[in-house]
């Protein structure tokens, strides 16, 4: 293999990027060496840019969600080849504690990822274990590749629900993930799924994916809303997926007696005070949903009957990270997923 230099971009502090350098070794064993053709950036990213990711310190790589293709392999591979077009569930497991023994890698007691390892897929090139490494449908791009693993993120956290026909369901958050989440809440079965947001766009953009009720969250009461819509009783089943103590406690008081949150964002402040006596009153349920374990499988299927191309809203080169990350920030953007071209 010929000698490669990979460029890879980190955050070194709050709100700058830099890039490193290093040679790319030849893959050895289970290891699969990967061009990176497409990179997006995640809502975890961007926590990090903001030096306020609660479980990742800087300096740190950056960049999980991606695809590209396949330029060599360890000895050991078996089921992809060179020139496969894949994208990459970017987790790092030991396969040695109880959980990962039974199946259930989700729960590793020792789990992490592969850009907080220090391969980060804001580079040219990068190096994974063949067992997580995915081929693509042919007629998926690769933009649209990049989005399986937050759509994964989706589907886990709907599968976690475990929505049912006929459901009413409430998504707060209308970024990406949130977007995904009631689209795949449609595909489930929810009769009713309505997407709260501050955005106009973004709230447009729900509608699009199969919401159908938005709440503009900036000029109407989410609650009060939510009553509207329900008689009053309230809905099934929400999901939180902005991370803020506010939509916590929204998700929490939308429920109806014996309903179901399932709380996706990240919480840059994790100590929040929410109404406990809610939980006894109402006997509702809350539930954590992170990641994915077995999801990337149903992610690649549903990647089939939803417009992850409708997503994608700006593309930057690699070298322009800088300004990539900047313009997520920026609520004027209109931004709702950020592709990179290495």
């Amino acid at each position: 293999m010929e000698q490669l230099i990979n460029k890879i971009g980190r955050v070194v502090e709050p709100g700058k990027v830099d890039f490193i350098t290093r040679s790319v070794e030849e893959p050895k064993g289970d290891k699969v060496l990967i061009k990176i053709v497409s990179s997006a950036i995640c809502g975890s990213d961007l926590h990090i840019f903001k030096g306020k990711h609660p479980t990742v310190p800087l300096p740190v790589t950056i960049g999980h969600e991606f695809s590209g293709d396949v330029i060599a392999v360890g000895e050991d591979v078996e089921n992809i080849k060179v020139g496969d077009k894949v994208t990459v569930e970017p987790v790092v497991v030991c396969g040695k504690c109880a959980a990962c023994r039974t199946g259930n890698y989700g729960y590793c007691e020792n789990l992490s990822f592969t850009y907080r390892m220090g391969d980060g897929a804001m580079a040219n090139y990068i190096t994974v274990r063949e067992p997580f490494v995915y081929k693509l449908p042919p007629n998926l791009s690769y933009d649209e590749g990049a989005l399986i693993e937050p759509l994964s993120v989706a589907v886990h956290a709907v599968r976690r629900a475990d929505i049912k026909l006929g459901e009413k369901v409430l998504v707060i958050g209308a970024g990406a993930i949130g977007l995904m989440v009631a689209a795949l809440c449609r595909k489930n079965g929810a009769t009713g799924v309505t997407v709260a947001d501050l955005s106009k766009s973004r709230l447009e953009m729900a509608l699009k994916l199969g919401a159908t009720n938005v709440i503009n969250s900036g000029r109407e009461d989410v609650l009060e809303a939510v009553k509207d819509l329900t008689s009053g009783i309230g809905i099934d089943k929400a999901f939180e997926c902005v991370g803020l103590e506010t939509t916590f406690n929204q998700a929490l008081m939308s429920l109806r007696k014996n309903g179901l949150a399932t709380v996706v964002g990240i919480f840059e402040n994790p100590n929040i005070t929410i109404p406990a006596s809610r939980f006894i009153t109402h006997e509702i349920k809350v539930q954590g949903s992170q990641g994915y374990c077995w999801d990337f499988p149903v992610a690649l299927e549903m990647s089939q009957q939803i417009d992850l191309k409708s997503l994608i809203t700006h593309k930057f080169k690699l070298e322009d990270l800088q300004q990539a990350l900047e313009t997520a920030l920026d609520r004027n953007s209109n931004s709702i997923k950020i592709v990179l071209n290495p």
